[in-house]
């Protein structure tokens, strides 16, 4: 097999974010027992665990800022009243437990008689009650496409497999259920993803235990509350976790309410290989990995063999069906039912060096001495209008059909025999499911590198980021390097699992009859 010229990168990178976890002016903090503060220096900003959230015995660990200097009493007033606010916050217990019989205080907006309605929104919370449909709540973040692509696969196969039997919900839970700044998660991804070395220093800064935890503990102290509310609004049966960052936090409220053996609680990775640790938590009832490497990796972070199930990546349903025959699908999309096709696909934002790469593929699939065209282009450029623009107004010596943002990618795969894109997850998987030899041009440096390797050392495809070299590529794979393209396509085929995400979900179906199952016989045994 040949080897990748992509090697993992090295992680000692220190991540100025991760200091969020653990800022201290002064190696001194304050620690709340039963009697109330224990007196130490001040000087400090410290966080650590969810404090009053969590309601555990012993020592409360709170979020707190004070500042000693003689002569600023207004400086003083202000971080004084910082640190009330703060503490009403940590101690204020989250609201949507009553149905599990939590007691929330006498001004949590609950009532008392253990009905569980929250009487100032009408809300009626009983998650693990057997009624039908049971409710299924999928946590996603829309940092990068992938996650909600896998976040809709399972929405899809859930009603694909069992009807209104369930009802599944899809949300951004730093987006939708976060207070200002940590609801800009997205918009900070984006940003740290343009500037390389920013986001491989927050990656691989994040990556020890030590620093991750602290960052959890530090964001939960703010924003426990709201995520209670966002995570019981739905009344979930199963949560579903589809992002690295949607474990940490809603399980750690789970536990404090005593909700672990009455809401399933998954994961599902959705990266091939290299993956940030804030993937794996003990307390996940299951941890769906896509390959092996992913699981020798969850058995490291320290999850049990009876968690980890390796199904795959789960895809839309869609590419599970039968493909329509190939001159079908390019007679749809107006391309030549004969030559052979490449697929060029810049993402969702139409990114990467698409146009260098399609204007180096017209010449290579042109032959200058028969004067005609040995191969074709199918060009996915995505919401980006003006790059599909200046490409439609090049007169291509091939045929080339460019494309805007699609929603049957299945079919423009079908269409195609190879494909030209960066090393996402999501598209990897779905080309091996469509057997298209894969050339990767880029990568995003941390969770994406691992699939490089994984692509090339399974002899499923090459790696270049040279738009001349992989035209060149492509041209010997339409010409003398045919037999190449077939055993590449025979081996994405092998590594191929099309019915990942029906597994998945049917395996979350039984976890909750079971869970459904001794509840109820726990509830009737004297």
């Amino acid at each position: 097999m040949q080897p990748s010229s992509v090697t993992q990168e090295a992680g000692g990178v220190l991540d100025f974010e991760s200091k969020l976890g653990t800022v201290a002016l002064d190696s001194k903090f304050h620690l709340l027992n039963s009697d109330g503060y224990v007196s130490f220096p001040s000087n400090f900003f410290y966080f650590d665990r969810f404090a009053g959230v969590v309601g555990e015995k012993g020592p409360k660990v709170v979020a707190s800022l004070s500042w000693s200097n003689r002569g600023v009493s207004k400086v003083g007033r202000i971080f004084s009243e910082f640190n009330t606010a703060v503490r009403f916050h940590c101690e204020k217990i989250p609201i949507g437990f009553a149905s599990f019989g939590v007691n929330a205080g006498e001004n949590s907006g609950l009532r008392g008689d253990g009905n569980g309605v929250l009487e100032d929104e009408g809300l009626v919370l009983n998650a693990v009650e057997a009624e039908s449909p049971k409710k299924v709540l999928i946590l996603m973040s829309d940092t990068g496409g992938g996650h909600r692509a896998s976040a809709e696969a399972i929405k899809a196969a859930f009603n694909e497999a069992f009807g209104e039997e369930y009802q599944v919900f899809v949300t951004d839970l730093w987006a939708d259920h976060t207070p200002w700044p940590f609801n800009q998660l997205p918009r900070s991804y984006n940003f740290l993803v343009k500037h390389g070395p920013l986001w491989k220093m927050t990656y691989y800064g994040t990556a020890p235990r030590l620093v991750h935890q602290s960052n959890f503990a530090a964001t939960g102290t703010f924003v426990a509350r709201e995520v209670a509310k966002g995570l019981m609004k739905y009344q979930p049966d199963i949560i579903i976790s589809v992002h690295p960052l949607m474990q940490h936090v809603p399980l750690r409220i789970l536990r404090a309410k005593g909700l672990l053996k009455k809401i399933v609680f998954t994961t599902v990775v959705t990266d091939l290989s290299t993956c940030h640790p804030t993937w794996f938590h003990k307390l996940v009832t299951r941890c769906y990995c896509p390959t092996n490497d992913v699981a020798k990796r969850a058995l490291k972070a320290g999850l049990q063999s009876s968690q980890i199930k390796v199904y795959g990546l789960p895809v839309r349903p869609s590419f599970i069906k039968p493909v329509r025959p190939k001159v079908e699908l390019r007679r749809e999309l107006g391309m030549d039912e004969d030559l052979p096709a490449v697929l060029l696909m810049g993402g969702g934002e139409g990114m990467g060096p698409i146009e260098a790469t399609a204007r180096a593929l017209g010449n290579a699939l042109y032959n200058e001495d028969l004067g005609e065209p040995i191969g074709q282009v199918l060009v996915i450029c995505g919401r980006n209008k003006k790059l599909a623009d200046k490409l439609r107004s090049i007169p291509w010596k091939i045929p080339v059909q460019v494309k805007g943002f699609v929603t049957k990618m299945e079919e423009c795969m079908g269409a195609c025999d190879c494909i030209i894109t960066k090393a996402g997850p999501g598209t990897i998987a779905e080309a091996m499911i469509r057997g298209l030899p894969i050339i990767l041009n880029d990568y995003i440096a941390g969770q994406e590198v691992g699939n490089v390797p994984y692509v090339v050392e399974n002899g499923c495809g090459k790696f270049s980021k040279s738009p001349k070299e992989i035209a060149k590529i492509v041209g010997g794979w339409f010409g003398p390097k045919a037999e190449e393209l077939a055993a590449m396509s025979q081996n994405a085929l092998k590594l191929a699992r099309p019915d990942a995400v029906f597994k998945i979900v049917h395996d979350m179906h039984q976890l909750l009859r079971q869970r459904t199952f001794v509840t109820h016989y726990s509830s009737v045994t004297p």
